[in-house]
C-alpha cells in the first residue's frame, strides 16, 4: 500500500472539479480505462497524448519523481483532471502522474481535447484556467529542466531569459553561488567550460544548446531543419498581440499562416503582469494568459507558430517574398506581415552591464519577482509598463521605489495606474529621478540616484532594479530592404506612398494601402509600425486589419480570395 494522500483543494482556480455533466459529455469522444496502484499515467519528459480525467480512485502528481528532488505538486481525486499548460500547447510534461487510489479514469486524446477547449466556452475556459495556474505553480516550485551556468555568461542569461519569456519550469543553478553546482559538474562530467548545460529528468544534458535545441527538447515547435521546406499564403514576422490577432484571422479565413517569433510568442505584452484596460476584461487579465489565449485560438484555425526563428532578411521573388531566417532556412509567402514590435532601451549606467539578468532586468513577470524574497527593489520609467511592473512587485517586494525622471506621472501613465500607485502603501514614487550608479560585487545592493531639478545625490537600497524607459524597433534587418523612419520604424501608408518606388508599384496601378509598406503585399503593424498608438488593443486591431489588406492585396494581384468582406465578423 502507497499510503493514502489528501486530496488538493482548489487554489486560485488551479484544481477545480469536473461536474457529472461535464464528464458525461466528455464520454462522449474518450474511453473509460480502469487504473491500477502505482501505475504511472504520464511521465515528465514524454509528450502528452491523453487529457486524463478521474472518475474513481486518486493520482498523484510529482516533480522529479524517482528522484532526490521528488516532492508532489498535487493529488486528484474524482472529478479533477490532470495535465497543464503543455498538453495543449503540445509540449512535454514538466511532472509525473502516478496512481495512488486503483480506481477509473477518463482519456480523451489531445487533439480532440484541444478541440473541445475551443469549442466549448465554459468548459475551455476552466480547463484553461486551471492549466495557466498549474503552470504558474510549477515555475514557482522550480520544476522542469535546470540551466546549469555562471551568472556572469551570455550564454546563460540567454537560456533563461528563452526559458522566462516562454512562461517554461525550471531552476536557474549558478556556478557562481550555489552549492549544488560543484556536485552537478563532478556527476556528469561536465567541465566548466561546456557550461551553461541544460539538464533534464537527470540523465538528459545539452551542452551550451541553442534556444532551438533547447525547444526542441521540451517540444516547442522549433523551426524545421530542412531549407526551401515552408511555403505560405502570408508569413507573419512576430508573435505579440498583432503578430498573433494576424495568426488567428489568416488562419481563420483559410490562409495557410505562418508566424515566427526570435524568442518566444507574447511580447513585450506578456510581461505585463495585469492589463486592465483591455476590451472586454472588466477586472483586468495578465499578460501571460492573454497571449495564451491568442496561442490556443491561432492553433485552434491551423496557424503554424514556430519559436524560436529570426529572420534575417526578405527578398522579393515573382509575386511573393523569400524570408531568409539566421539558421539559413528560407519561406516563401505570398505576403508578409511584420509585427516584430519593439525591445525595452537599456539604461546606459556604469557597471550596469554585469548585473543584467542577475538584479537587472527589462521585464517585471514571476520569475524576477520571485528573486525579489522580501528585499526592496526599483522600477525606473513612467509609462504603463513601469506602473503595471510597481503594482506587481509590490506584493513580493518589501519596498518598491518608483524612478520617474519627469515631474508629472499623469504624463505618460493612464490614470487608473496613476491612481492604484499613488496609493498603494508599498510603492514610494520619486519624480525627477534618475539613477546614475549601481553598487554591489555579485548582486546589486543600491543605487545612486539624482534630482535631475537640484542635483542633489542620495543612495538607495535595492536589491533589483527593473528597467522600463522606452523601446526601440526590431528593425535592423530591414534597412535597405524598406522605408523606414527615423527612429527606425516602418512607414506605411501615406508616408509610404511618399517613400515608394513608382517603378515598383505602377504595374499594380495603385500605391500603399494603411499599412502597406514601400513593399506591395508586405504589411507593418503594432509597434514595430510608424506611429501606431502603443496599446495591446491597437496592436490586436492593426493585425486583423492587415489580413484584411492582404486579401485587398491578393484580389488585385489575381490570387484566390478566401473570403468575402465580412470575414471579420464571423
Amino acid at each position: 500500500m502507497l499510503g493514502a494522500v489528501r486530496e488538493t483543494s482548489d487554489r486560485y482556480g488551479a484544481f477545480p472539479r469536473l461536474t457529472p455533466e461535464q464528464l458525461r459529455d466528455l464520454a462522449a469522444h474518450g474511453e473509460r480505462r480502469g487504473t491500477a496502484e502505482g501505475e504511472v499515467l504520464y511521465r515528465e519528459g514524454e509528450p502528452f497524448r491523453e487529457f486524463l480525467a478521474v472518475l474513481s480512485g486518486t493520482v498523484e502528481v510529482l516533480h522529479d519523481h524517482g528522484g532526490p528532488d521528488e516532492r508532489t505538486v498535487a493529488v486528484h481525486g474524482p472529478g479533477g483532471f490532470l495535465g497543464e499548460l503543455g498538453l495543449l500547447e503540445g509540449h512535454a510534461a514538466f511532472e509525473t502522474a502516478v496512481v495512488r487510489e486503483a480506481g477509473e479514469i477518463l482519456a480523451v486524446p489531445v487533439e480532440r481535447q484541444r478541440a473541445l477547449v475551443g469549442s466549448d466556452p465554459v468548459l475551455g475556459d476552466l480547463i484553461l484556467r486551471a492549466y495557466l495556474g498549474r503552470r504558474y505553480l510549477l515555475i514557482g516550485l522550480g520544476a522542469g529542466f535546470r540551466i546549469l551556468g555562471s551568472c556572469y555568461s551570455r550564454d546563460t542569461l540567454r537560456l533563461r531569459e528563452f526559458a522566462n519569456r516562454n512562461r517554461l519550469p525550471h531552476r536557474w543553478v549558478d556556478l557562481e553561488r550555489d552549492k549544488e553546482a560543484e556536485a552537478l559538474l563532478r556527476r556528469f562530467a561536465i567541465r566548466p567550460e561546456e557550461t551553461p548545460v541544460v539538464l533534464w529528468q537527470g540523465e538528459r544534458l545539452l551542452r551550451n544548446p541553442s534556444n532551438a535545441e533547447l525547444a526542441r527538447l521540451i517540444g516547442l515547435p522549433a523551426p524545421a531543419p530542412s531549407p526551401e521546406s515552408a511555403r505560405c499564403d502570408v508569413l507573419v514576422v512576430g508573435a505579440g498581440p498583432a503578430g498573433l490577432a494576424a495568426a488567428v484571422y489568416g488562419a481563420s479565413d483559410g490562409l495557410t499562416t505562418v508566424t515566427v517569433d526570435a524568442v518566444a510568442a507574447g511580447g513585450q505584452a506578456a510581461t505585463s503582469s495585469r492589463i486592465e484596460n483591455y476590451l472586454g476584461f472588466p477586472s483586468g487579465i495578465s499578460g501571460g494568459e492573454l497571449i495564451e489565449r491568442a496561442v490556443l485560438q491561432a492553433h485552434k484555425f491551423g496557424a503554424r507558430l514556430t519559436v524560436p526563428a529570426e529572420v534575417s532578411g526578405l527578398t522579393p521573388q515573382d509575386d511573393g517574398y523569400v524570408v531568409t531566417f539566421t539558421d539559413g532556412s528560407r519561406a516563401r509567402a505570398g505576403a508578409v506581415v511584420l509585427a516584430a514590435g519593439v525591445r525595452y532601451r537599456r539604461l546606459e549606467v556604469p557597471g550596469i552591464d554585469r548585473l543584467e539578468g542577475i538584479s537587472v532586468y527589462y521585464a517585471a513577470t514571476v520569475h524576477e519577482a520571485g528573486l525579489c524574497r522580501a528585499d526592496p527593489v526599483a522600477v525606473v520609467g513612467g509609462g504603463n509598463s513601469a506602473g503595471q511592473a510597481a503594482l506587481f512587485l509590490a506584493a513580493h517586494a518589501s519596498r518598491v521605489h518608483l524612478l520617474v525622471r519627469g515631474g508629472d506621472l499623469h504624463a505618460d501613465m493612464s490614470r487608473y495606474l496613476v491612481d492604484q500607485v499613488r496609493q498603494h502603501p508599498a510603492i514610494e514614487v520619486s519624480l525627477h529621478t534618475e539613477v546614475r550608479g549601481v553598487a554591489g560585487e555579485e548582486q546589486l545592493e543600491s543605487l545612486t540616484v539624482e534630482d535631475n531639478a537640484s542635483s542633489a545625490r542620495r543612495e538607495l537600497r535595492a536589491a533589483a532594479l527593473f528597467v522600463f524607459i522606452g523601446a526601440r524597433p526590431r528593425t535592423e534587418w530591414l534597412r535597405g530592404v524598406l522605408a523606414l523612419d527615423e527612429k527606425g520604424f516602418v512607414v506605411t501608408g501615406a508616408e509610404a506612398q511618399a517613400a515608394a518606388d513608382p517603378n515598383r508599384w505602377a504595374p499594380l496601378g495603385r500605391g500603399p494601402m494603411l499599412l502597406e509598406t514601400t513593399l506591395p503585399g508586405v504589411f507593418a503593424a503594432g509597434d514595430v509600425r510608424s506611429g501606431s498608438v502603443k496599446r495591446v488593443a491597437s496592436a490586436t486591431g492593426e493585425g486583423a486589419m492587415a489580413v484584411r489588406l492582404v486579401h485587398e492585396h491578393r484580389e488585385r494581384r489575381g490570387s484566390p480570395v478566401a473570403a468575402g468582406p465580412g470575414y471579420a465578423d464571423r
